[in-house]
């Protein structure tokens, strides 16, 4: 997370350094990406780089922090206009990230260079079992009704399959430089697979 001397800039000032981090990791993975190419494209020091961030992995995951916050956010609107129909709404969720064009190159980079640590923050979009309020602000947005779950750990456990699968179709999305429309098809094959179980009773 930013320093506290980070919020002391202007907010010009801010989303430069904060525009500046996201060319370089659009262009760069984690690993390969260069403190030094962002303190020159936000035309500060290194020195004050360091009094905003404690390196670049923190300032990398506070961007990643500030995308899948807007997800999370998003998501729980989507399962409010879908009156809790938990599969109809992660399927507007995906069909609405494949076509976001917004940070594409960002989005990619992660996407092809995941770790556990990325994934983890990808899955707390849907779901966060160690936040219990967190959890209960989204399951009580869901119909369970329409679902074949017995009590909130099945629940979590569902939500945790379907970020899972979710994450994995826009890995490929990527990697196999599928269409928008092949990805969703993708995609909309594994949910109906889940819908209607994979083993006869």
């Amino acid at each position: 997370m930013p320093k506290l001397t980070f919020y002391n800039l202007s907010k010009e000032k801010q989303l430069h350094l904060i525009e500046a981090a996201k060319e370089e990791f659009s262009n760069a993975s984690l690993s390969d990406a260069s403190i030094a190419n962002i303190v020159k494209a936000a035309g500060i020091s290194r020195g004050s780089f360091y009094q905003y961030f404690e390196g670049k992995e923190d300032l990398y995951f506070h961007l990643l922090n500030s995308y899948t916050a807007e997800r999370k956010e998003f998501f729980r609107k989507t399962l409010q206009k879908t009156d809790g129909d938990l599969f109809q709404a992660i399927r507007n969720f995906y069909i609405s990230t494949v076509n976001e064009e917004e940070l594409l190159d960002f989005k990619r980079n992660v996407l092809l260079n995941m770790t556990e640590q990325v994934e983890t923050k990808f899955i707390k979009i849907v779901s966060e079992e160690e936040s219990e309020e967190a959890f209960k602000t989204i399951s009580k947005l869901i119909d369970v009704t329409k679902l074949n779950v017995s009590g909130n750990k099945e629940l979590y456990h569902l939500l945790k399959i379907l970020m899972s699968v979710t994450i994995r179709n826009w890995i490929e999305h990527f990697a196999k430089n599928l269409t928008i429309k092949e990805s969703i098809a993708n995609y909309e094959l594994e949910l109906r697979l889940l819908k209607k179980g994979l083993s006869h009773p």
